[in-house]
């Protein structure tokens, strides 16, 4: 990968994760803590929304924002074409285990 293309993977990869760390911080400090009494008139489940956000719905939204992730870099490998790279290196890899293996007569 050439530097400019290395730069501009690493742009996106920030840009991802500051944006997942934005919606997280939404989720967890915003809803569960400063809108709480707000999100108190809602129930969910029995239990008042903003309790839950705090207790349930932050931990939810936080396993949530790491699958998003997962996904949003495989989309971003493949754009770069680093998922092509990774296996051919790993096909590599597994040549060389072989023939180190073999047995010489």
């Amino acid at each position: 990968m050439s530097d400019r293309n290395a730069r501009s993977y690493w742009k996106a990869n920030i840009r991802i994760v500051l944006i997942l760390l934005c919606i997280w911080f939404f989720i967890s400090f915003v809803c569960g803590i400063l809108l709480a009494d707000l999100l108190d008139n809602f129930r969910l489940g029995g239990f008042k929304l903003g309790f839950w956000m705090a207790q349930q719905g932050s931990i939810y939204g936080f396993v949530i924002l790491i699958f998003v992730y997962i996904r949003l870099m495989d989309r971003l490998d493949h754009q770069y074409k680093l998922d092509q790279i990774e296996t051919a290196d790993k096909l590599h890899t597994a040549h060389s285990a072989n023939v180190d293996t073999e047995v010489k007569p």
